[in-house]
């Protein structure tokens, strides 16, 4: 796991599978954690990395609901997780599907955890909204924006104070738009412009997947994704992102136009 400060209130962590970022933002006296790392490893190392960085954990915040942006409790089972409303219902419409797929992840690559992903009471946050994070005048106020269309669920997490967009699985230096079960085209797409104002506004970007983008640089994906989005069922892949694994995704994406 790869840990680095793009604020003074902000780090991102990157696991060593598929590039899954954590990112942890500090308002006052306490601090949250959006979206996790995925090996054991990386989350028994994660709360000592905030305690030694003077980041003092009170929640976890998840973009989405796939599983490797769960993990948080895992490394701190006492925080409580908050997800926005989409999130919420899909976690409850499909009980225990996190965990299969964490199961399932594990079974096939022969990873060992010390105890079984529990998610506990969820907190469904409104979304458009916003969340204060610690008080008084060190408080800062997070901004919550939809971004379903890769999954039927979502939210992007805006810390205007610090310049700095945590935007889910959109974005992505290494994968191209990805059309899960329940995403959509027109969904994914008009998160995507949703997307843009913020992008403007961010000083950094961290995708779900991939390195910590500047604003110039996130732009110029957002039109890349929109133009491949666009042009499907024809797209060529955007040049950057064409190995096998992508090829594999716009097969998947097409099956599902």
């Amino acid at each position: 796991m790869r840990v680095v400060s793009v604020h003074s209130d902000v780090l991102v962590a990157t696991s060593a599978v598929w590039q899954t970022t954590c990112t942890v933002v500090r308002g006052g006296d306490e601090a949250f954690v959006v979206d996790s790392p995925v090996l054991p490893e990386e989350l028994e190392a994660l709360p000592a990395v905030c305690s030694q960085a003077g980041f003092s954990v009170s929640g976890l915040l998840a973009t989405h609901g796939d599983w490797d942006h769960l993990l948080g409790r895992l490394a701190f089972p006492g925080a409580s997780l908050g997800v926005a409303e989409t999130t919420a219902a899909r976690l409850t419409g499909s009980p225990g599907e996190a965990q299969r797929e964490l199961r399932s992840f594990d079974e096939e690559w022969y990873v060992a955890r010390g105890r079984p992903l529990a998610l506990g009471d969820v907190q469904a946050l409104p979304v458009p909204g916003k969340l204060e994070l610690g008080s008084g005048d060190g408080g800062v106020e997070l901004e919550l924006h939809p971004a379903d269309g890769h999954t039927p669920d979502g939210m992007a997490v805006f810390a205007p104070g610090a310049g700095v967009l945590v935007c889910g699985d959109y974005l992505s230096p290494v994968e191209i738009p990805w059309l899960s079960p329940g995403g959509s085209r027109s969904a994914y797409a008009a998160t995507l412009e949703r997307l843009a104002p913020l992008v403007e506004r961010a000083d950094v970007v961290v995708p779900g997947h991939g390195e910590v983008l500047e604003s110039a640089r996130a732009r110029a994906i957002l039109r890349e994704d929109l133009d491949y989005l666009r042009a499907l069922p024809d797209a060529a892949l955007p040049l950057a992102r064409r190995g096998a694994a992508q090829r594999a995704i716009h097969q998947e994406n097409l099956g599902r136009l």
